[in-house]
């Protein structure tokens, strides 16, 4: 038995991880295995054939590792091809939308790095869940009815995800099939092997751009984190193409004093000037890490709806992993290749059709990438591990978890709890859940300011755990979402 603990945004993933804990597998193991599970039972949120970062502090270690578990555009996705299939910008759902997913690799870089327990065991779980069935949850219950016309476009992923009423059943024998496959050969399965050929083929059936080339040559990047200084801590974020760098520009502002909204429109000003797949363009980090670096431009507003899993765990031995996975928009493409149950992810939908933005589609790129695991030292140890879903709206949703742990001092449960605030999309309007502090005065006062339900999913499925010391451990999963935290002792 491993003694740790892990948080996640479902009860049965956070128990399935925990059983690797018991099992002798590590924190990055049990991590992995809820993952799988998530990919089951919060098909709105995430999928096998989604996209994947992670941030782990290996046991022993001086500093923490990055991954980069991001698909790319295909060979044949370029501006020209997407303007000749008739679309004036780019599409949100549907084939031109699906990137090369890069989870599986994620999975199987992190396994060989750092796993004990190897790929079959991680996915038994999954599969099982997949091939026998689960009870779904209000919240899939809801994303189901509401995607009920998107799916319904593709007959394979409406047969699969029809709409359903809280506590049904829901089975997919196609999915637990090819996660066994998975599971017995390999990553390899997945991108060079039967299930590439079944995606391929599926995009290709709908003339999109992603190719069997490009599921055979993806490849995870491993990446140095960057660090900035928060109070007493140093705090790690991912670098491009994610929006670590936003993050850390709205903490540092915010630190600085300046207000939410101002924080929020200079960030993500420099998001939409810098950031995108660093291999066709370099973001400078020293003007995301200077609070005082006011950027021209204005903030793209185009609303982009964001369903992503955030789970972290730690054990005994002193690793301690920070995962963020999704399918971009729920249900992403709304497309699922026939024969292997699993939802094509749209995160293409993010890429311009301006061939003069720093983020436009071009073949075989990354776009900029919202998902953003945080983690954070004090003294050279890990000390705590966080995140947040929220599509866009991650950096300052994250921003308030890590004020709320230590400009507050709160305990996680109630860092993660507290109602939260964000911008939307228009970048006027600031959404505030209603028992946010004084929300009710802040819209009548500013019209401006609309007040949401409290303990609504747009504000994020928050978690979190704090690191005391060896051994111990303090977690959190967020009430916004169907989550536990699961301790093994």
């Amino acid at each position: 038995m491993t003694e740790g603990v892990i948080a996640t945004p479902h009860h049965t993933a956070s128990e399935v991880g925990a059983q690797i804990l018991r099992d002798g597998g590590n924190a990055i193991d049990a991590a992995i295995a809820a993952d799988a599970v998530l990919c089951v039972v919060y098909p709105h949120m995430t999928s096998v054939a989604g996209d994947l970062m992670a941030i782990v502090w290996a046991a022993g270690a001086t500093s923490p590792v990055g991954l980069i578990g991001a698909g790319r555009s295909g060979e044949l996705a370029t501006i020209e091809a997407a303007r000749a299939r008739g679309f004036s910008t780019m599409p949100e759902r549907g084939a031109l939308s699906i990137t090369v997913p890069g989870t599986v690799d994620a999975w199987g870089r992190l396994l060989e790095r750092f796993g004990t327990v190897g790929l079959g065991a991680v996915l038994d779980a999954a599969i099982g869940l997949a091939r026998d069935g689960y009870l779904i949850t209000k919240d899939l219950s809801e994303h189901l009815m509401r995607a009920a016309e998107l799916l319904l476009r593709e007959r394979p992923a409406y047969s699969l995800y029809p709409p359903m009423e809280a506590g049904m059943l829901l089975r997919n024998p196609d999915l637990a099939s090819a996660m066994e496959d998975l599971g017995r050969g390999g990553i390899n399965v997945f991108y060079r092997g039967e299930i590439g050929v079944a995606i391929a083929a599926a995009i290709k059936r709908r003339d999109g751009f992603v190719t069997r080339q490009d599921l055979a040559t993806h490849r995870s990047q491993w990446v140095d984190p960057i660090p900035f200084p928060y109070r007493d801590l140093v705090v790690y974020e991912l670098p491009p193409p994610t929006v670590g760098l936003v993050a850390a520009s709205m903490v540092l502002r915010l630190e600085a004093g300046q207000e939410f909204r101002a924080a929020r429109d200079a960030s993500y000003r420099l998001r939409d000037r810098y950031i995108t797949d660093p291999d066709f363009a370099a973001a400078p980090a020293e003007v995301f890490l200077d609070p005082g670096h006011e950027p021209a431009g204005r903030v793209d507003a185009t609303p982009r709806p964001g369903d992503t899993v955030y789970l972290c765990a730690a054990d005994e031995h002193g690793n301690v992993v920070s995962l963020i996975q999704s399918v971009a928009y729920d249900f992403g493409s709304g497309i699922v290749a026939e024969g292997t149950g699993m939802l094509l992810q749209n995160r293409g939908a993010y890429f311009k059709l301006d061939p003069a933005h720093v983020n436009r589609l071009e073949p075989k790129k990354r776009t900029m990438h919202t998902l953003i695991p945080a983690m954070a030292a004090r003294d050279g140890r890990p000390w705590a591990a966080f995140g947040t879903m929220g599509g866009e709206r991650q950096p300052q949703l994250q921003a308030q978890v890590l004020r709320n742990l230590v400009d507050e001092g709160l305990d996680p449960v109630e860092a993660v709890s507290r109602p939260r605030k964000a911008i939307l999309a228009d970048g006027v309007t600031l959404a505030v859940e209603a028992d946010y502090p004084g929300a009710a005065e802040m819209a009548r006062s500013d019209r401006r300011v609309k007040l949401m339900p409290s303990r609504h999913h747009w504000f994020g499925h928050a978690h979190a755990i704090v690191v005391d010391g060896p051994g111990k451990w303090r977690g959190a999963a967020d009430p916004r979402s169907d989550g536990s935290v699961e301790y093994v002792r």
